[in-house]
């Protein structure tokens, strides 16, 4: 099964902190909805960018990316 990385964008000066609050309220919906969700994270580009993302399976995609209007996704690599 293919999994997605729902992903949300932070730009600014204060990105980072963004993502790291946004990442807070990933992880409450989660626990609200008993998801078996374990990869989230925040990823940070730039002082100027970074992101909050989720790792989800595709065939779990469409509720969730409406609920949660992440602004972009792609196919997620395990590096592993």
């Amino acid at each position: 099964m293919r999994r997605l990385k729902l992903i949300w964008d932070f730009r600014g000066p204060v990105a980072k902190q963004t993502a790291d609050h946004h990442l807070i309220h990933l992880k409450q919906y989660i626990e609200l909805e008993q998801l078996d969700i374990s990869i989230t994270g925040v990823e940070t580009y730039s002082e100027m960018h970074s992101i909050a993302y989720m790792v989800i399976d595709e065939a779990d995609m469409k509720p969730i990316r409406d609920t949660l209007k992440p602004h972009r996704g792609q196919v997620y690599q395990d590096l592993k």
